[in-house]
């Protein structure tokens, strides 16, 4: 992939279109932290740009290697196999040139047949093939992967493992840097079903089967020993995967199968909570589980409502405490989290695929995932953007995300699904919440204080300061929050609301495909709204799919243009009528009874999208259409039919049967054009100029011209203009061309070939025709050319299969060669030829086959306008993928200074604003760009609201002048120069649009005078490192707190160092009295505004205030080793109290008495000699009554309770 976003080689036309993705890829995908989504198809892995939706590129995997352990395995190595896994690597940009790491476009990938392998998608290439389980080699396929990144003490920077589920039960980790497998573990008979990487310790990940074994590693070295594995249960509901294993017992694919292809409605998925350490999220088909892995048990469980689909996935708002599940029916629930507790409720049920517009019956969802990097930018958005308080000012009536009504919009999370359609889907999820006014002048009253007293510790902070406070409302156009609220006690939490849209859509191809039609059109093709002009070739391709619809993709943008719902069935003919309609057909058989075919012929508008049936027939009849023949000029079509007469039509508006010829036809060629088209002329609109340059077909000097598709010497002048030919030949190997001329047909009388021509070896296959040469192979490899108006023939074996497919190559003025042919084998194999060569067979150019897949059809591109143009093939591949290949001249490319550069390069309608995308010292230009300060009209974005941005100037910037007048400042430290010259190497891409999109320079604009610190995190979001941005966000207010803490330590040493411990002491036990005590009590907190900030939270009260909030969680659980770990937590916030009084709750039969016992004792003593002596009265009295009355004794005699101990002797 060119680092740049253009295809890649800029001078290549190679690009392929992937099939649609199936539940055979176990629906896997990825977004990495830049905004790259990759996701699996067939064999072949896609990444798209998640903002714009634009395809990237495809990247198909290599077959295996042949051999194997079984012959299965070797016979089936030769074919590339179902991706099943895809994970990109957690690798950043690197922040300099000179940086040893790897690559951010790392991919690892899984398959069917066991690969695990390592993708560099920049470079297209496979880097690693990671050595399979010498234990189990019987290739078990790939269920699932996850990257680990560890750090050992004794090394000096972190390596990268990735674990693998292969087959049913085995799990492996793997290095990536040598391949090596490190480590197995075999979880038999439990069927493991998902990985997933910590979200705190990137060292530690989770495993899970369908029955509810949870597989807890810890990875902290490379080497065997440095991985530790812990076990647990939860319990869960297998009643159904009982009777899936019983019902599918004897149809199992293979023992070593992924369980998503042994039970593939049966789906257990996990995740990891990015907000609180040690919680996970496991759906099982009809349950949602919440684990606490610290105190390894359940802390909730919550059933599906009757009428729901099963879970398909599971996925954790990265800033709010809300969940994502997608459903195996479609749909989207989200979960809320309920106030004080881990558990979640259902608020509502989404639909993610919509009713309207879809075909029946509806797609499937395969798979969903969340936008975490537009989070990130989220987060800086509702801290620093510059905007005013109130909920209702500045509303902008033209952005649909501005409300001027009591509703506050809370958050907007993006997600992403793909169905097996072949569609991408971009939605937005946004909360609304009533605005609460009451609570808001308190806090307004709150935030004034609490700023004067920041603003009287420190000056320095006051801009960045103000800017943490968390009440003040945030809002801005984008999607990264407007009228955002970041207040806990604004909204009404019993009126939040939630409503997904719809914001983008990209479609790829939506089935497998079938057939393959290219537009040729003659001169006598006039365009389709009137007029002399002939019709130009088009860079269209019209692909025909086994779901009846019709996929016409635009190849100089490599995407699909539109997709027509045309027939219920299989198209199984497609072809060309000029370039603007097509025409296709299909057919269905009908029932033993009745016999017959229904034959369904259609006429396809691509301007409109109207579809106008004819030949309409009342019975079935009882030959199926074979194929369809439509002419150049696309006036004229040629109905075949098995075991039946040809008929020809008239293709009018309204077409007509012409003729029907009952002869034993073969196969049927109409002629292509042959007279290379010359220069329009300049009198032509500047549209039909930029239309011509493109034309690649042939013609005449002039469109009065007689055309070239009739005979050169036809006594008929001017009509021969419209009059068309036609090549066949028959069963017995007959030859023939016939003319059509408007409602006439005869026999165009060619020079025939000798008699020696015709043999009986081989029955005719396939045949391409163009003046004056006709082209024939047979289906024992034989090709055979005749030239019909010299009448001159020759023949050669090709040593291969049967001909299916032989396709003239399109010729332009000044080719040197008009005989060059593109030839499809039986066996889905093609090789090209030139016929005007001495010896076609031994010069033939083979082109290198795909290797992994099969050629279905092929056709050449028909966009050549210079003879230094490449050839350009169009392949439809056995795995529904559609190519682009430059087809090698001489063995090398033609010179590429003398091709017009617009041809190669590839259109967008949109700019392609991924900076992760640009070479490397270009990426870190730009970051350092943003890092300094630029000034938002440097900027060159694409937006209809050029005008309404916040920080438009008029007119554009020029780069003729001093780049450094953009700059908000010239750094102090260093030669002004550099930026100036970073500038200037951006400026190509500025140019074009391509830095970055109007959303990202709108939020930049309100946070480039914010300070230093927030470009830097800006900048590390842009790039999706998530970490970093939040660690410059974080910076001031930890630098704050230092300072703080500083001060604070010499004024206790100036003023009284003598009672400096007295004074820690009482405010300890002040905080240990109060603070311990109004946590656990406090004021509640909004769950939806805790956001990434709370993973790096230092100050004391934050920290308390987090650990308090997960006290409540477990005060019902049971256990003994519950019991301790909620004693550490209440000790941890302060509450001596409540760890005395749940110490003391432990019975005198516990192994535990005396440990908590001593544990209550002296906590006790902590907080007050109250306390302490009820303390040891209960320890007592639990001794005494478990006839240990002389240590209970000594106890109460300690602490000078003598009457007492007295009694209990007695």
């Amino acid at each position: 992939m060119s680092s740049h976003p253009r295809p890649p080689e800029s001078g290549s036309w190679d690009a392929m279109l992937p099939g649609p993705p199936s539940r055979n890829n176990f629906g896997s995908l990825d977004l990495s932290p830049s905004g790259l989504l990759a996701f699996a198809s067939g064999a072949s892995i896609s990444v798209i740009d998640s903002r714009s939706l634009q395809h990237i590129g495809t990247l198909p995997l290599p077959p295996s290697p042949p051999g194997g352990s079984s012959a299965s395995a070797s016979s089936s190595a030769s074919l590339s196999s179902f991706v099943t896994a895809i994970r990109w690597a957690p690798s950043s940009l690197p922040h300099s040139l000179v940086d040893d790491l790897p690559s951010p476009f790392l991919i690892a990938a899984g398959d069917r047949h066991g690969r695990l392998l390592l993708v560099d998608f920049r470079l297209r290439s496979v880097l690693i093939s990671f050595d399979p389980d010498s234990v189990s080699s019987s290739r078990s396929g790939i269920q699932d992967i996850c990257w680990i990144r560890s750090h050992p003490a004794d090394s000096s920077s972190p390596f990268l493992l990735v674990a693998a589920i292969s087959g049913p039960s085995l799990l492996s980790l793997y290095s990536a840097t040598s391949g090596k497998c490190i480590w197995r573990y075999d979880a038999s008979p439990q069927y493991l079903s998902c990985l997933r990487r910590d979200s705190f310790d990137f060292r530690h990940f989770c495993a899970i089967s369908l029955r509810g074994f949870l597989l807890s590693v810890r990875a902290l070295g490379e080497s065997e020993e440095d991985i530790s594995v812990s076990e647990s249960q939860i319990r869960t509901d297998s009643a159904e995967l009982t009777r899936l294993e019983r019902d599918s017992f004897n149809s199992l694919p293979s023992s070593s199968s992924p369980v998503s292809a042994v039970f593939p409605t049966y789906i257990v998925r996990l995740a990891f909570s990015p907000q609180w350490k040690h919680i996970i999220f496991i759906t099982f088909p009809r349950e949602l589980v919440v684990f606490d892995l610290q105190y390894v048990t359940s802390l909730s469980s919550a059933a599906l409502p009757r009428g729901c689909g099963k879970f398909l996935d599971v996925l954790p708002d990265p800033n709010h405490d809300l969940l994502y599940c997608a459903h195996f029916d479609g749909k989207l629930s989200i979960w809320k989290r309920k106030e004080g507790e881990q558990v979640h409720v259902m608020c509502v049920m989404e639909e993610l695929m919509p009713s309207i517009g879809t075909s029946v019956p509806s797609p499937y969802v395969l798979g969903v995932v969340i936008c975490e990097s537009d989070s990130t930018l989220q987060t800086v958005a509702q801290i620093y953007s510059d905007i005013p308080p109130s909920p209702y000012s500045d509303v902008d009536i033209d952005n649909p995300f501005d409300f001027s009504d009591d509703s506050l919009l809370i958050s907007k999370t993006r997600l992403i699904s793909i169905s097996d359609d072949g569609k991408v889907w971009n939605w937005i999820l946004t909360s609304e919440g009533a605005w609460d006014t009451q609570k808001d002048i308190k806090n307004e009253e709150l935030d004034t204080v609490e700023a004067a007293a920041l603003m009287n510790k420190t000056d320095g902070m006051q801009s960045s300061e103000d800017r943490w406070m968390p009440e003040p409302v945030e809002q801005s156009e984008s999607v990264y929050g407007s009228k955002t609220c970041f207040s806990s006690s604004s909204t009404v939490q019993d009126d939040i609301s939630f409503k997904i849209s719809l914001v983008g859509q990209l479609q790829l191809l939506s089935s497998s495909v079938t057939m393959l039609a290219v537009p040729s059109p003659s001169l006598t093709a006039t365009l389709a709204r009137g007029g002399n002009s002939p019709a130009v070739a088009v860079p269209l391709v019209a692909l025909g799919t086994q779901s009846g619809t019709i996929d016409v993709v635009d190849v100089s943008a490599n995407a699909v243009a539109a997709s027509f719902s045309v027939h219920n069935g299989e198209v199984r003919g497609l072809r060309w009528l000029g370039n603007s309609r097509l025409v296709s057909f299909s057919y269905t058989q009908m029932s033993e009874k009745t016999g017959g075919y229904i034959n369904k012929l259609i006429v396809t508008c691509l301007r409109s999208g109207i579809n106008r049936t004819f030949r309409v027939l009342q019975k079935p009849e009882r030959a199926p259409i074979r194929a369809l023949r439509a002419s150049s000029s696309g006036r004229y079509l040629l109905i075949l039919f098995r075991d039946a007469p040809v008929e020809v039509w008239a293709m009018t508006k309204t077409p007509i049967m012409l003729r029907s010829l009952a002869l034993p036809f073969t196969v049927l060629e109409w002629t292509l054009p042959t007279v290379p088209r010359p220069p329009q002329s300049p009198k032509q609109s500047a549209l039909f100029s930029i239309d011509r340059a493109n034309v690649a077909t042939d013609g005449t000097s002039s469109p009065n011209t007689p055309s070239s598709d009739s005979k050169a010497a036809s006594p008929d002048g001017p009509q021969d203009e419209t009059s068309e030919s036609f090549a066949f030949a028959l069963v017995n190997g007959a030859l023939g061309v016939f003319e059509v001329h408007g409602r006439r047909i005869r026999d165009f009388r060619p020079k025939w070939p000798s008699s020696s021509f015709v043999s009986s070896d081989g029955l005719i296959t396939s045949m391409a025709y163009r003046l004056p040469h006709v082209v024939m192979g047979d289906r024992s490899g034989n090709i055979r050319w005749w030239d019909v108006t010299t009448g001159h023939s020759s023949s050669f074996n090709t040593h291969r299969e049967g001909i299916r497919r032989i396709k003239f190559s399109p010729v332009v003025s000044g080719d040197h060669s008009r005989g060059r042919i593109a030839v499809l084998f039986y066996d889905n194999t093609f090789s090209v030829y030139d016929l005007d060569s001495a010896d076609p067979l031994a010069n033939s150019i083979l082109q290198p086959q795909f290797p992994g897949t099969l050629v279905l059809e092929l056709d050449w591109l028909s966009v050549r306008m210079d003879k230094s143009d490449p050839l350009v093939l169009c392949i439809a591949g056995a795995d529904s993928s559609f190519r682009l290949i430059e087809v090698i001249i001489n063995d090398k490319r033609t010179d590429p200074s003398t091709q017009p550069k617009a041809i190669k390069e590839r259109f967008r309608p949109l700019p392609l604003c991924s900076p992760i995308l640009l070479p490397l010292p270009h990426a870190l230009a730009l970051r350092m760009i943003l890092q300094l300060g630029v000034k938002p009209s440097w900027f060159n974005t694409t937006g209809t609201a050029i005008k309404k941005r916040p920080h438009y100037i008029p007119g554009t910037a020029s780069s003729a002048g001093d780049l450094r007048s953009y700059m908000v400042e010239i750094p102090p430290i260093g030669d002004s120069v550099v930026p100036e010259m970073l500038l200037k190497v951006l400026e190509p891409y500025r140019r074009e649009g391509c830095i970055l999109d109007e959303e990202r320079t709108r939020l930049y604009a309100t946070v480039v005078n914010k300070g230093c610190y927030v470009r830097f995190a800006f900048a590390a979001a842009v790039f999706g490192e998530s970490s970093e941005a939040i660690f410059w966000l974080q910076l001031p207010r930890a630098l704050n707190h230092l300072m703080n803490k500083l001060v604070k330590k010499s004024q206790q040493k100036d003023n009284a160092p003598a009672s400096v411990p007295e004074v820690d002491e009482s405010m300890m036990l002040s905080r240990i009295t109060s603070k311990g005590k109004s946590m656990t009590g406090s004021t509640s907190q909004d769950p939806l505004t805790q956001g990434q900030m709370r993973s790096m939270a230092f100050e004391q009260h934050e920290l308390w205030k987090n650990a308090s909030e997960r006290i409540p969680w477990h005060e019902k659980l049971e256990g003994e080793e519950a019991i301790q770990n909620h004693a550490h937590e209440l000790i941890l916030v302060g509450n001596l109290e409540g760890a005395v009084s749940l110490l003391l709750s432990t019975p005198p039969e516990s192994s535990y008495f005396y440990a908590n016992a001593l544990r209550a004792v002296a906590l006790s003593s902590a907080v007050s000699k109250s306390l302490h002596e009820l303390a040891v009265k209960v320890v007592a009295a639990n001794m005494v009554r478990t006839d240990r009355s002389l240590s209970g004794t000594h106890l109460l005699c300690a602490v000078g309770r003598y009457q007492e101990a007295c009694s209990q002797m007695q």
